[in-house]
């Protein structure tokens, strides 16, 4: 990436890491960055308050003395506090400092950072939170929007179901995605105001001319079979969803664990280890926001090592496929 230019075509893939957000201070934040760095040589900058950052290593650090708080107003926070860490983290990306963000901090003020220090993509009305569900024994599906807009509009989604599909295509190598519109019944005209405003929005798009599947309306079911290879729907929807999976399929496993009453290292342990890997949300890392001139990764405040790790691995093969890029370029911007 370029310094002009977040997304631009430099190899250089700098992540900048704010490492004052997150529920347990900067300790894990720094260890999964060192793990990230040490297991798959990626390139990131810590940003944050120097003297409260331990056991970084050779890691440089750009100075932020201010944090944004969980009960503070996020856009607001953002707008007025420029020497915050999540703010500073995204202006170094602004400014070429840096080529993508990663925080587990407060997730509006990471969303209203990317949006309002990197900015859009050109053509884009309002990015998204995309997640890959993973099921066992399934193929994934990419759902968004995750948690951005708890409010949409029929064309939001429209962009929504585009910017996933890329995602599909350039990150996951899905040739012709199939994408589905999240609903409570396959038929047309079923759905809130929105979903059958969006129906209607979606039939009006010429999807072969983007090599983009699109199958309709899609149930709550059909998120997780291995039907669709993008889902979509509003962030409110998504995320209620999203995070409903999640503790459903961690408390499920954790249920038949104790039922089965595995020795420790038998096969059976060992394979509901592995199912307990691949559903838990540290596998991802953070979600990816779509639809900003550079990767920013969301984690989650419970993040520990391993999930921030997992998140830069995600941001540099954002950098390396330049998903902006292609996003724009399917969007027409």
């Amino acid at each position: 990436m370029s310094s002009a230019e977040p997304g631009g075509g430099s190899q250089r893939r700098l992540i900048a890491v704010d490492a004052m957000g997150g529920d347990f201070g900067p300790e894990p934040i720094v260890a999964g960055v060192r793990m990230a760095v040490e297991q798959h040589g990626i390139q990131a900058v810590l940003v944050g308050d120097p003297g409260r950052l331990t056991d970084i290593g050779d890691l440089d650090v750009i100075e932020a003395l201010d944090v944004i708080g969980m009960d503070d107003r996020g856009a607001r926070s953002v707008r007025s506090r420029n020497d915050a860490s999540v703010v500073v983290a995204a202006r170094s990306v602004r400014e070429g400092a840096a080529d993508a963000m990663f925080s587990a901090g407060h997730t509006g003020a990471t969303l209203a950072s990317a949006l309002l220090r990197i900015g859009r993509v050109k053509g884009v009305a309002r990015p998204a939170v995309v997640t890959p569900l993973r099921p066992p024994g399934k193929t994934q599906t990419l759902l968004l929007d995750a948690g951005a807009n708890v409010e949409c509009q029929a064309s939001w989604m429209v962009q929504f179901a585009i910017m996933g599909a890329v995602c599909a295509q350039a990150r996951f190598g899905v040739q012709r995605p199939k994408v589905g519109l999240v609903s409570i019944g396959e038929e047309e005209g079923k759905g809130t105001p929105l979903v059958v405003e969006s129906q209607e929005a979606f039939a009006q798009v010429d999807w072969s001319a983007l090599n983009i599947d699109y199958v309709g309306n899609a149930e709550g079911r059909d998120v997780v079979d291995g039907v669709l290879d993008v889902a979509v729907t509003d962030g409110f929807t998504g995320n209620v969803l999203l995070k409903g999976l999640e503790a459903l399929s961690q408390v499920t496993l954790e249920h038949l664990a104790a039922a089965l009453d595995l020795d420790p290292g038998s096969p059976g342990a060992r394979l509901l280890a592995d199912l307990t890997a691949q559903t838990h949300p540290d596998t991802q890392g953070g979600a990816l926001l779509l639809g900003v001139k550079a990767p920013c990764l969301v984690g989650h405040g419970r993040s520990g090592p391993k999930a921030v790790a997992n998140a830069l691995v995600t941001a540099t093969e954002a950098l390396e496929c330049d998903l902006a890029g292609r996003i724009q370029e399917a969007l027409g911007g």
